[in-house]
């Protein structure tokens, strides 16, 4: 049997995943005026978070089409799990 590996961020369902650099991430947690414990959190074992590359103490950027709003961003913390 062959196997191969399904990459979740190419399912046309799932939103963009893009993890921060440390400088950018400075960056927005400055614009936002937090620290990024208070962000939302995302687990580093979390499908997309996975394939991202992401690990726990990273910042990913997430952006989601919206038929209102053309674009959303979103920010997680990537924790431990």
């Amino acid at each position: 049997m062959v196997s191969r590996k399904f990459n979740v961020l190419n399912h046309e369902l799932v939103p963009k995943h893009e993890v921060l650099s440390p400088e950018e991430a400075v960056r927005v947690l400055k614009e936002l005026g937090t620290m990024p414990e208070k962000l939302p959190w995302i687990k580093a074992s979390d499908p997309a978070a996975r394939a991202a590359g992401a690990k726990p103490g990273d910042i990913i950027r997430i952006i989601r089409k919206s038929p209102t709003a053309g674009e959303t961003v979103a920010y997680r913390y990537v924790v431990v799990g």
